[in-house]
């Protein structure tokens, strides 16, 4: 026989043999282990020595768990703490030891740790002081200030510990009166109630009185009987609750209340602290959430002192980030603003002038980072190198200028060192699972001190890529595009879309796996489907007006811009057309739904989880500011209402949604089933009891099972 025809063939069976040995992803692999033994390898608790530019990371040896220290003038990593020196500390305090490592904070010379409810600070090592005890850990809304006082919610009212010493600062506290906790449904970048002044010794807390919003009915379904436990939700165009904020001096033990003014209806957010604890910063949002203030008001007083400056939108403003001071210059602060139509970073005096814009351009800037050691540069992050990736710059306050740190179109997650000597940079790209590196940023020297291997090696996978296509007014729209394993580009493949479409989410990144915090799709992959994902205007990060389509039309845009991906899709010659599967959650659970009705017959099957069906039953403060309240948009509140739609529908529809779902209410899928049923529609619904708005822990790969049995049962194969 010829060589010519033995070789091939030889390595054609070699290819076969080697091809068979590949594994696929099994359903645990893809929802679970996906963020464990299949993430990409990870330094653990990777942080700098606050106070230093060294920094250390939790390594794992000989079932000992140790933290390794490095710097980047030496690399060497050496042993900083292991749990046995942590255990020896504790018994010689009287305090149990532990079995594995607990998370850890480090600053020069000491550490804090939390061991079995109690808050620990060690210094050179050894025990120095408990800061929170097991009692006070237990409640609510903790928080400890610089001055060592501790701040916690009992009973709905707030309290301030210090050195065995507990003061009752409110006594009204009620299921109405809320104290010291998120408010305005977490809406406004706001995360927590309470925020202690730099000194540690001065506390501002959210007030909110909710008593003018009815009681809405989440049932606990493990009780026998089953119980209600009722969560007040305003719904949009009715009453909004009342916030008021306090200021309470832990030293004198009075509290006073600032003088906000205006309608009781509007939203306080953004709150900080001046450099020298003499004012308060609060804007101030109205109730149409068009117009907002800059306000700064006394401390000692709560008097109003002045607003520094004011924006307004035709459409709708929405801050999220306080004012950042400038380090070692209290006169001057950073402010975040899209005004321009990008977030943007403006430097303004404590007068209210603006001094200079500090970035500008058609992207966005993601992070601010904090400054360097004399507070001349800025860092932070942006989209400056694409729509879809993210990176580190610098940037001089006198100068303007913007310097990058970060290189590449890749996703850079950074910390940066207290004096911005130095990075941590740990960043991915589709083909990069993940690098870990060290960054001077004087030099731009790099060193590598982690290199991860694709955890999916050995394992059948199918084909991604990441592109753009233009929709009907010319706009790029980043898409994801997996194809099956074994693909054979003379067949004709099932589609899965996947998509979301709202504000503050982007589904697409040219990061690991797309950046997809899950295999699904790659698993989806493996079972013969094309799947593919956009994210529609009315997505994060394109800048105000790409998400500001969405205004009073929730929907409209997002329709057109899928149909732009489904003109796409039909012209691959590997698609079938005629069995294409819709899939979204929450907004993109709404979306799904939408677009069923209004564009029958597209997709054959579609699954929508926590959807939204009528906005008037969604929350104040996201509804009205992008669809305005019901009395004033009636016409877009009845375009959306999927619920007196839902005889339109054609094709298999799946919906889920979790019982105890707090953000989209449970209701909006009730009524749409029982209007299915009213005009003899079928649709098909699970419930997931025990969850709220997202399923997850291990029912995640159930509810996933679930999905993919209905596409496969409803889309020929």
């Amino acid at each position: 026989m010829n060589k010519k025809v033995i070789i091939p063939a030889f390595i054609l069976l070699f290819a076969n043999v080697a091809f068979a040995q590949l594994k696929q992803l099994s359903m645990a692999d893809a929802m679970i282990n996906a963020r464990t033994t299949l993430a990409p390898e990870n330094y653990k608790q990777l942080q700098f020595i606050k106070g230093t530019d060294e920094f250390v990371y939790l390594n794992k040896t000989n079932d000992n768990e140790i933290w390794m220290k490095s710097s980047f003038k030496n690399l060497e990593n050496t042993e900083y703490l292991n749990r046995n020196q942590l255990n020896e500390s504790l018994r010689k305090a009287g305090f149990d030891s532990v079995t594995s490592m607990p998370a850890v904070q480090f600053s020069k010379n000491s550490f804090v740790t939390t061991v079995k409810g109690q808050k620990l600070l060690f210094k050179d090592f050894q025990f120095d002081k408990l800061i929170i005890n097991k009692e006070i850990a237990a409640k609510e809304n903790v928080e400890e200030s610089n001055a060592g006082f501790v701040t916690y919610l009992d009973e709905h009212n707030l309290y301030v510990s210090a050195n065995n010493k507990t003061k009752k600062v409110t006594e009204d506290g009620s299921n109405d009166i809320v104290y010291a906790s998120t408010v305005h449904q977490s809406e406004f970048g706001i995360t927590k109630g309470t925020f202690w002044s730099n000194n540690g010794k001065l506390l501002a807390f959210y007030r909110m009185d909710q008593s003018m919003t009815p009681d809405y009915p989440i049932v606990d379904w493990t009780e026998r009987p089953a119980k209600v436990n009722n969560l007040r939700y305003p719904m949009a165009g009715d009453s909004s609750h009342h916030v008021t904020v306090g200021i309470y001096n832990a030293e004198t033990e009075n509290t006073v209340w600032i003088k906000t003014y205006g309608p009781k209806e509007q939203f306080l957010t953004n709150i900080a602290w001046s450099p020298d604890d003499q004012f308060v910063y609060i804007v101030i949002v109205n109730r149409e959430q068009n117009h907002f203030w800059v306000n700064e008001y006394n401390a000692v007083t709560g008097d109003f002192v002045k607003t520094l400056f004011e924006e307004q939108d035709q459409k709708y403003a929405e801050p999220l980030v306080p004012m950042l001071f400038v380090k070692n210059n209290p006169s001057q602060f950073v402010w975040q603003s899209k005004r321009d139509g990008w977030n943007q970073l403006y430097l303004y005096n404590t007068e209210g002038k603006l001094i200079k814009q500090l970035t500008k351009g058609d992207w966005e800037v993601l992070e601010v980072k904090g400054f360097d050691e004399k507070g001349e540069n800025l860092f932070y992050t942006s989209t400056a190198i694409s729509a879809v990736s993210k990176n580190l710059f610098k940037v001089n306050l006198s100068s303007g200028k913007s310097t990058p740190i970060t290189q590449g179109d890749c996703v850079h997650n950074t910390m940066v060192s207290f004096d911005g000597k130095y990075v941590l940079d740990n960043f991915s790209s589709p083909e990069n699972p993940r690098t870990i590196q060290l960054i001077e940023t004087s030099s731009q020297k790099v060193k590598v001190i982690k290199q991860s291997a694709n955890p999916l090696n050995g394992y059948e996978l199918g084909q991604m890529k990441i592109f753009t296509i233009k929709n009907t007014e010319g706009t790029d729209l980043y898409c994801r595009l997996y194809k099956p394993v074994q693909f054979d580009s003379n067949k004709k493949y099932p589609v899965i879309v996947y998509w979301y479409g709202g504000p503050h989410a982007q589904l697409i990144l040219n990061a690991w796996n797309g950046g997809a915090g899950d295999y699904w799709f790659q698993y989806m992959a493996e079972r013969g489907y094309v799947v593919f994902t956009l994210d529609t205007r009315g997505s994060a990060n394109r800048g105000k007006v790409f998400e500001q389509s969405i205004f009073r039309r929730a929907g409209e845009k997002q329709m057109e811009d899928l149909m732009s991906g489904i003109n796409y899709l039909s012209g691959l010659s590997f698609v079938d057309k005629n069995n294409m599967g819709l899939f979204g959650w929450s907004y993109g659970g709404f979306m799904t739904i939408d677009f069923m009705l209004n564009h029958p017959g597209i997709f054959k099957a579609a699954v929508a989880g926590g959807p939204v069906t009528d906005w008037n039953y969604y929350e104040i403060m996201y509804t009205e500011r992008y669809m305005d309240k019901p009395q004033e948009n009636p016409d877009g509140y009845e375009s959306t209402n999927l619920v007196k739609q839902i005889q339109k529908l054609k094709g298999k529809l799946l919906l889920i949604h979790g019982m105890q779902d707090n953000v989209v209410l449970m209701q909006h899928s009730v009524n749409l089933v029982k209007a299915a049923v009213d005009k003899g529609v079928q649709v098909d619904y699970m419930i997931y009891p025990g969850h709220e708005h997202n399923v997850l822990g291990k029912d995640r790969a159930h509810l996933y099972q679930k999905v993919t049995d209905y596409f496969s049962q409803n889309l020929n194969r």
